[in-house]
């Protein structure tokens, strides 16, 4: 199912012509897959990390918060079985030498689920059954294992350096780090720990935009929890994810949760719980919620010695928790948001693009608008003003004020300000809405009150 309302095309180029993402290393014609955020999308960016960050950690007593480092020590990788494990079936064809993952050609030729299927029985099908793909004919090469992690070194001296990966995930910073958190702060079961950090993933990508990108940005919850009660917190916190991706203003009509079959749940876990967005290309996840089980502190107990648990004082005996993960991805809820804001109306014989982005996460709340140059010192006055009252504002005095109107709704600006002849002597100025257009004229001791 696809979202056909809404071309991804012309979004993206919206998005690209408007100062939100830009190619990265565009000069030198770009690296694939990689993009640059602009002023107006670090803006919403920001905004979407504080909101998740108040309401996952301030406003839950028992969280906490975490900033482990990208590069980790590679043992962390060994126990928690990336190094193993953690692989694309990938599979090239030799007419067109482009690479894909077989597993995904596989879900959509047959409509199964990859996990079905075990790696000589997916190479057969490839090489029997996919005879065309991608608007070539197929002469496929063998499927190889490929491990996702990206690969560097540490030392300096030539002969001494050390392998290490750049983290696939946020979370075994939080796991490793769990006795020095639970004993330095003193904390009693349940509870969490979060952190906002990039990973990075050396896969290959449908070139979704920035959907899905090999540098990207997750927003990360560890829940630690008494097994008996593990799925009461799993579900408190599925509604409570649901609920934060609707308080940033995306649709219900857009969204939808999706429930892990058996067969799709990695071996440790317990259950998860997928909300997915539809954009223009079909259903994509957003935010996963997984109960995890003890796995990942298990594991690292075996593989370093030292013992990742909880002393119960119910009965003074050790324990290893039970862990409840609800992670985001922080580009792909960009993403969402901004598929779900853009709207194209007609009005009066002309074309209206809007982004309707809620009004706490606009790259700017208000625009003011001098009606002329000559009146800019003093709309200028009433801009710093709002800079100082932490108000994000911008100031635009480059055209008609029609023309700079349909720049601000363009944009997401949720208020446009205009200062003209009259407000120097009435001290008023008039006030427009984004999405319904109305206008009200206020004074300006009003304007700080009116907006909040």
């Amino acid at each position: 199912m696809e979202n056909t309302k809404k071309d991804m095309k012309n979004i993206v180029n919206h998005l690209k012509n408007s100062g939100f993402v830009f190619q990265s290393s565009e000069i030198y014609g770009g690296l694939s897959n990689t993009w640059d955020y602009g002023p107006l999308g670090i803006s919403i960016i920001n905004k979407i990390k504080r909101a998740w960050w108040k309401s996952f950690i301030s406003l839950e007593i028992n969280n906490v918060g975490l900033d482990s480092k990208i590069l980790l020590n590679p043992k962390i990788w060994e126990a928690s079985g990336h190094i193993s494990n953690f692989s694309d079936p990938l599979i090239e064809n030799k007419v067109n030498h482009k690479r894909y993952r077989a597993d995904h050609i596989y879900e959509e030729i047959t409509k199964k689920n990859s996990a079905d299927i075990n790696i000589r029985d997916l190479e057969h099908f490839m090489k029997n059954e996919v005879k065309e793909y991608d608007g070539s004919k197929t002469d496929w090469t063998e499927i190889k294992q490929f491990n996702l992690m990206f690969e560097t070194f540490q030392g300096v001296v030539e002969s001494n350096k050390q392998s290490i990966y750049l983290r696939p995930e946020t979370a075994q910073g939080i796991f490793v780090n769990f006795n020095n958190i639970q004993r330095s702060l003193r904390l009693k079961l349940p509870f969490g720990v979060g952190q906002i950090g990039k990973s990075f993933r050396n896969e290959v990508t449908p070139g979704n935009f920035i959907f899905r990108t090999r540098e990207f940005e997750q927003m990360e919850l560890e829940f630690f929890t008494f097994p008996e009660q593990s799925l009461e917190d799993y579900n408190y916190y599925v509604n409570k994810s649901y609920q934060f991706i609707v308080s940033l203003g995306i649709k219900k009509e857009s969204l939808k949760i999706r429930v892990h079959n058996e067969e799709e749940l990695a071996h440790y876990s317990g259950a998860t719980s997928d909300i997915e967005f539809l954009y223009p290309f079909g259903w994509g996840e957003i935010m996963g919620i997984s109960h995890r089980g003890n796995y990942d502190l298990t594991s690292h107990n075996k593989y370093s010695n030292i013992k990742l648990q909880y002393l119960d004082p119910s009965n003074n005996n050790f324990m290893v928790p039970t862990v409840i993960e609800p992670s985001v991805g922080v580009d792909r809820l960009l993403l969402a948001i901004l598929v779900d804001s853009y709207n194209v109306e007609n009005i009066e014989n002309s074309e209206r693009i809007v982004l309707k982005i809620d009004k706490n996460l606009a790259p700017y709340k208000v625009a003011i608008l001098p009606l002329v140059k000559k009146l800019s010192k003093e709309s200028l006055e009433i801009y710093y003003k709002l800079i100082e009252n932490d108000i994000d504002a911008t100031f635009d005095e480059t055209g008609s004020i029609g023309k700079r109107y349909r720049r601000q709704d363009s944009i997401g600006t949720y208020y446009s300000i205009t200062f003209d002849y009259d407000s120097l002597d009435d001290k008023k100025i008039t006030i427009r809405n984004r999405d319904t257009m109305e206008q009200e004229r206020i004074l300006i001791s009003e304007i700080k009150e009116y907006i909040k």
